[in-house]
């Protein structure tokens, strides 16, 4: 009984970190979502945008920068690669989820370039960041505390002005052929859409919120790393499947769907602080991932199988 209690007891203090985690990834989730969902598009650019917008706000705060524009500077950073992506693609005729990996390799280079900046080394694998010494807009320090300097605060704001924003755009007109591409570009061009614009639009606007996130978690997590994007892709989508799994009967309205990858974000960081509390090592998290982004793409799947009576018929008849 003790040992059940102790192990409810360190997962309820774990849980905090686990919202302030989701907050600042699920953010990251939605940019992943404009893509693989609005867009159809596979990009593989996310590992290295977030790690690129977690690099520019970091050395910017570093050198004295406003975090508000060092969040802003490390959006356009991620907007440029995204712009790069969709040229690459729309441009040279380079398949998109290639197109997203040669950004990506590139981004490396770039990152360590840009976490020289200021220091007497060539090159710089991480750019630490310190709420003693710098001004941040958050941090995992205060993650604890009552009051409006807790993170979550800041975070709870953001991420409703961030969808509320979204949901505007994309209703506009822009917004709108937007998802039309994404929906049909055969039946978008004959509406007298630019569908590759579209594309590279979508692009910039993914991996804008890709690096805007970056930051966030740069701020969140005191720092920035070479590495911090390694596998982001795969929590993105994971955050999304996540969210789509479970709320898709209700959460109909394009902003609730925003929603839905914070929540995926959150649920992810409580399951994966869970499972670190069983027992499980840290370095089987990219394993432990993988596992749960598959058995959420599997369920829909499973479900119309095995649970519905059009599906049991199919599966009674072999086919």
């Amino acid at each position: 009984m003790n040992e059940i209690l102790a192990f409810l007891n360190s997962f309820a203090n774990s849980v905090p970190n686990a919202l302030g985690q989701g907050f600042t990834w699920g953010i990251m989730a939605i940019g992943v979502y404009i893509t693989y969902r609005i867009l159809d598009i596979a990009d593989l650019t996310v590992d290295g945008s977030l790690a690129t917008g977690g690099a520019v706000a970091a050395v910017a705060i570093g050198l004295g920068v406003d975090p508000w524009i060092a969040m802003l500077l490390a959006m356009v950073a991620g907007m440029l690669a995204g712009l790069v992506t969709g040229l690459f693609h729309t441009v040279c005729g380079i398949p998109a989820i290639l197109a997203g990996i040669l950004t990506q390799l590139a981004l490396y280079s770039v990152n360590l370039r840009i976490m020289a900046i200021g220091t007497e080394q060539t090159t710089m694998a991480s750019s630490a960041l310190n709420p003693t010494f710098h001004n941040l807009l958050l941090s995992s320090r205060d993650i604890r505390t009552f009051g409006l300097e807790n993170p979550l605060v800041l975070l709870v704001i953001f991420v409703a002005v961030l969808i509320g924003i979204l949901y505007w755009f994309f209703g506009t007109e822009m917004g709108s052929s937007l998802r039309a591409t994404g929906a049909n570009q055969a039946m978008a061009r004959a509406q007298g859409i630019n569908t590759n614009v579209r594309k590279v639009m979508g692009l910039v606007l993914s991996n804008g919120m890709v690096a805007l996130s970056g930051g966030l978690i740069a701020q969140y997590q005191g720092g920035a790393t070479i590495d911090m994007g390694r596998g982001a892709i795969v929590i993105g989508l994971a955050a999304v499947i996540i969210g789509e799994v479970l709320f898709s009967k209700i959460f109909k309205n394009f902003a609730l769907k925003l929603l839905s990858c914070i929540i995926g974000a959150v649920i992810y960081y409580l399951v994966i602080s869970l499972v670190l509390r069983l027992g499980l090592e840290s370095t089987d998290l990219k394993l432990l991932t993988a596992l749960v982004v598959a058995a959420f793409l599997a369920i829909p799947y499973l479900k119309a199988k095995y649970f519905t009576k059009k599906g049991r018929v199919k599966h009674a008849q072999g086919r």
